[in-house]
């Protein structure tokens, strides 16, 4: 009989449209799955209030975070509303030879970039309630301009149609509730055959 053995951690990619809740449910996960490893990402946009650099995200001038394109530090990068988002490569890397979970809290087009590359992760696509409720949260917020709420709810509708990239969609229609279903998808994951056996 085969030994069953998982090598590697689990890349666990969340993402899904702008304002659907994605950090607060990210969250809340890392606070029902206390193991799991959360990789910062690194942005060109600026703080929002309470956000701290190497926490939130590390905050980069553009230069910078072009350096970082350049040099190929970054396993995805794109370029969203005017600001660059990227995953720097060698702390994920790293994370998931030593054997332990990884979640990415990214937009949608870094996701799809990284599932050219790891193939074998877990993509979940986060979605709202319904479109109206995601430019209710967008616009809760307070910090967007009209002309960039409607530049966001533009894309969100593109976003959306590209769910079927995933292997898993969530609502997120109650933190709690989103947290429940993506830690089935977790833990299913960690069950898989091919992820088991050992080669």
């Amino acid at each position: 009989m085969q030994k069953l053995t998982s090598k590697s951690g689990l890349l666990i990619v969340l993402s899904g449209p702008s304002g659907v809740g994605k950090g607060t449910v990210c969250a809340a996960f890392r606070k029902r799955k206390t193991d799991l490893i959360y990789s910062i990402s690194a942005t060109t946009r600026e703080p929002r209030p309470n956000e701290v650099d190497g926490v939130h995200y590390f905050f980069k001038g553009r230069d910078d975070f072009k350096a970082m394109i350049e040099g190929d530090e970054l396993l995805e990068w794109a370029e969203y509303m005017g600001n660059y988002y990227g995953t720097p490569r060698a702390f994920v890397e790293e994370t998931l030879s030593a054997g332990k979970d990884v979640i990415l809290e990214i937009e949608v087009q870094g996701a799809l970039q990284i599932k050219r590359k790891f193939p074998n992760g877990v993509f979940i696509f986060l979605a709202p309630p319904s479109m109206q409720e995601l430019q209710q949260r967008i616009s809760g917020r307070g910090t967007e301009t009209t002309e960039v709420m409607a530049g966001r709810l533009s894309v969100a509708e593109q976003e959306m149609n590209l769910i079927d990239r995933y292997d898993y969609a969530v609502v997120n229609d109650e933190v709690e509730r989103a947290c429940d279903r993506i830690l089935s998808i977790v833990q299913a994951e960690h069950c898989r055959v091919e992820r088991l056996l050992d080669q």
